[in-house]
């Protein structure tokens, strides 16, 4: 795992630079220029009319010889104003650059493929159905397909029958092969993916360009992605900062003017002076990398395997609180095995493997399998043929919590203790108070306890055995270092559900949980003022889903679960989420530090560009010259140079964003303005006296 992270980071940081993606983003940067484009960010827009007005001014000085300064000082401002919107465009290009880079290895991997429709599907024996080919482009959404060893999954759908590994890296990256079976929830199969052995019969869930994939080219292009709120909240403050200096600088030529009429010597501010002026005091560093701070958040889901819908998800996560986490599959490792028949008191224990086996005959489910399995070693009970049975399977449900079988005159059912004994009494029966002490021993232990019954009667317990996965609890830990409650939600009995929270190291659990009491649980967290994330992959955890502020939906769940969520987990790993919140943070922190230092930056200028504007006016303003700058030209140039390239500088801070750490608040805080307030005081005095030495040596000016 550690070298798979390795590989991961490397391979990030190869890419970051890559040769294809800068040329793009050169291109792009230039086509950026369109007013119409730059308008929907105030500060840039700005920036792009003082470079218009400059040019301008330079024109007139070479055509006319008459020029507010020379065409040469001029010019330079000009170039360097044109650069600046030039580095901010690029910076906003190499994120979305990225994003299209992704989206371009998708397409790749779509292609036409020849599906095998199923005009007669049969469930006992799909390979004797009447299969056509077709081209995957003419399957519809409810066509249903047989894909065998070797084939490509056509589109996206549900698998009905059959069990098979298939090969999802075209999709996740992952070499790694993946079992994809009917019922339970990992039955979703994506397009484009290739089933490597055995066969699957699939039911299509889309539509031609509706796909999965589809969806993740759409997704990836960060040139679609929208605003969060708190970065149009971030946009109307710098378009409120830019609009105070250009009122504040409008009114410095008038001031100007009048001070050389009172003083009777020296002359006005220059309109270059001035742009120059506004341009550096405005939030341009800020202004210029906001939208590629955005943007590189949601790429770096991407290099973590997860599709973000929106920004929203994304910036939602660095705020989470509160995660919710369904115990099967997530907090252990989801394939519970029947180990054990204990039957109730006067019950024969063949009776009990008998009824446990014959309601498990339809159950396609891991534990389902298992129940069979067992009855079959243990007490040599072979399958049965289901249809020669003739009997009537009733199908788990989350509301019943009980599954069973109907035959003969004979109602089997098997589930929950609870539920099992509301059903018994409904029948008239009474819950054996020796089998509630089967019951509570076993989920004492931490397993599972599925009570079986028939009619009235209680036959007997299953004792199902789970493995809370290994580490998990100190990923928990992590969790509650970043101060976010953990809160595993079981349909298991809640004595099952304590042993297992204790042994993961949860810090509370909700048992007995239907989709209702689900919703319920988020929306007391919401209304509390907290911000919650859930993770699901099944139908019934859909509704909580779409209720979570950040739902992070598996791969490997159904098509309800990634509707519903608003991140699609490639890996399907649920504890993920801890990577998802380092993300969201991350984007939270880079856009604080990098709004602290550009506006911490604006001091140096002010002491570059002011006594340079009115030093010829009020030359005691020179003892302001703290940097001991050469001239007033070079001071405004030097400015104005560091400006543009402080961009370029952070450009890669942007993209890779502030390393992550679960430190709290007030340190963070701290940290931020001692690193990037002290720091964007300090390189801005450096950096401008550096420029200006060298365009003094070089006589630039």
């Amino acid at each position: 795992m550690g070298r798979k992270k390795e590989r991961s980071k490397s391979k990030s940081k190869k890419s970051l630079f890559e040769s294809r993606i800068i040329r793009r983003a050169l291109w792009d940067s230039v086509k950026k220029l369109n007013p119409v484009y730059q308008i929907k960010n105030p500060v840039m827009f700005v920036v792009e009319a003082g470079s218009v007005l400059t040019t301008a001014l330079f024109l007139h000085s070479v055509i006319t010889g008459r020029g507010e300064a020379s065409p040469g000082f001029i010019f330079q401002i000009a170039v360097w104003l044109w650069i600046t919107v030039l580095f901010a465009n690029f910076a906003e290009s190499m994120a979305e650059g990225r994003g299209k880079a992704q989206a371009d290895a998708l397409r790749k991997t779509r292609q036409e493929v020849m599906a095998k429709r199923m005009t007669k599907p049969q469930r006992d024996t799909p390979r004797d159905s009447n299969v056509t080919q077709v081209p995957s482009s003419q399957l519809k959404k409810g066509d249903v397909v047989l894909v065998e060893a070797g084939d490509i999954i056509p589109m996206d759908g549900e698998v009905v029958e059959g069990v098979a590994s298939v090969n999802e890296s075209a999709i996740t990256g992952e070499s790694a092969p993946v079992i994809r079976e009917s019922g339970g929830d990992r039955s979703a199969v994506t397009g484009g993916t290739m089933v490597l052995s055995d066969w699957l019969v699939v039911r299509i869930t889309s539509n031609p360009g509706e796909t999965f994939l589809d969806r993740m080219i759409s997704m990836v292009e960060g040139a679609k992605r929208q605003k969060t709120p708190n970065e149009i909240a971030l946009d109307i403050l710098l378009a409120g900062l830019t609009i105070i200096f250009l009122l504040v600088t409008a009114t410095l030529l008038p001031f100007s003017i009048f001070s050389v009429k009172a003083a009777g010597h020296g002359s006005p501010v220059t309109m270059t002076v001035l742009v120059s002026l506004l341009v550096c005091l405005i939030p341009t560093t800020i202004g210029g990398l906001l939208s590629a701070i955005g943007i590189a958040g949601m790429d770096r889901m991407i290099q973590a395997n997860v599709i973000a819908m929106s920004g929203r998800a994304v910036e939602a996560a660095g705020d989470v609180d509160v995660l919710l986490l369904d115990k099967t599959g997530t907090i252990t490792l989801g394939d519970r095995q029947a180990t054990m028949f204990i039957p109730a008191p006067g019950v024969d224990a063949h009776v009990l493997a008998d009824a446990a086996q014959l309601s498990s005959l339809a159950d396609e489910t891991p534990e389902g399998r298992s129940i069979v399995v067992l009855a079959k070693e243990k007490y040599s009970l072979r399958e049965r043929d289901i249809h020669a049975l003739g009997a009537h399977f009733v199908e788990f449900s989350a509301q019943t919590r009980m599954s069973g079988v109907n035959m003969d005159g004979r109602e089997i059912r098997k589930g929950a203790s609870d539920a099992v004994e509301k059903y018994i009494q409904k029948e008239g029966g009474t819950f054996p108070q020796e089998v509630r002490h089967i019951v509570d021993d076993i989920a004492r232990q931490g397993a599972t306890p599925l009570v079986v019954a028939e009619g009235k009667k209680v036959l007997g317990v299953i004792r199902l055995n789970d493995i809370v996965k290994g580490g998990i609890k100190e990923r928990f830990a992590e969790m509650r270092q970043m101060g976010i409650k953990t809160i595993m939600i079981t349909g298991d009995n809640p004595l099952t559900a304590a042993a297992v929270a204790a042994e993961a190291g949860v810090d509370d659990f909700l048992a007995q949980a239907t989709p209702e009491t689900k919703l319920k649980l988020i929306r007391e967290h919401q209304a509390g003022g907290r911000l919650v994330a859930m993770t699901g992959d099944g139908t019934n955890d859909a509704p909580a889903l779409a209720q979570a502020d950040v739902a992070v939906a598996m791969n490997t769940g159904t098509q309800a679960a990634k509707e519903a969520g608003n991140l699609v987990d490639l890996d399907s790993n649920p504890t993920k989420l801890i990577e998802i919140v380092e993300i969201g943070k991350q984007l939270l922190m880079t856009r604080g530090t990098l709004t602290t230092f550009s506006i911490a930056n604006d001091v140096a200028k002010y002491f570059a560009i002011l006594p340079a504007a009115f030093i010829s006016i009020y030359p005691a303003l020179g003892a302001l010259n703290i940097m001991h700058l050469a001239t007033p030209q070079s001071a405004v140039l030097s400015a104005v140079i560091f400006n543009a390239l402080i961009i370029i500088f952070l450009i890669p801070l942007a993209l890779r964003g502030v390393k992550y750490k679960p430190l709290g608040a007030q340190v963070v805080l701290r940290n931020n303005a001692l690193i990037y307030g002290v720091g964007g005081l300090a390189v801005p005095f450096l950096g401008i006296k550096l420029i200006d030495m060298l365009i003094t040596a070089l006589h630039i000016v």
